[in-house]
């Protein structure tokens, strides 16, 4: 933890920080990316998870539609881009450590590329693991053939 979220631990509500040294402090891992978990913003349904660098961060905080960073495409993944299932910003949160971002987000659609509404559909429990949810659309209307 960095000294910057070590001295918010005891920082009173209301305290305000430039969002640019709370980045400059935040722990980006080596690859200069940061866990981004999505949150419906009136329901609380976690959607998915994905990866940002600081740019897809800045661009998400400055245009309020989601971007984050595609790992296997190496460049920049606007939520929705292809699909049209865009994620709207409502609110964004770093964590008490500084190296996990939580966004509460109105999710256009589903959100996962399954074409379920959430990329959390398979549950586990002690002996076995069960599909707990349906495809709301199917993928290759989402995205065509891939």
């Amino acid at each position: 933890m960095t000294q910057r979220f070590k001295q918010l631990e005891t920082a009173a509500q209301g305290t305000r920080e430039a969002t640019r040294d709370l980045l400059d402090a935040a722990r980006w891992n080596d690859a200069g990316l940061i866990p981004a978990i999505a949150q419906q913003h009136d329901s609380g349904e976690v959607l998915m998870m994905a990866w940002m660098n600081r740019a897809a961060l800045e661009e998400t905080l400055a245009t309020g539609r989601v971007c984050y960073w595609s790992r296997s495409r190496g460049k920049p993944w606007r939520k929705g881009e292809s699909s049209g299932q865009v994620q709207q910003l409502v609110t964004a949160h770093l964590d008490c450590d500084g190296d996990t971002l939580l966004l509460g987000v109105d999710q256009q659609g589903p959100a996962c590329h399954t074409g379920r509404r959430s990329c959390f559909y398979v549950a586990l429990g002690a002996d076995t693991a069960h599909v707990d949810s349906a495809p709301l659309v199917d993928p290759h209307e989402l995205y065509g053939e891939r």
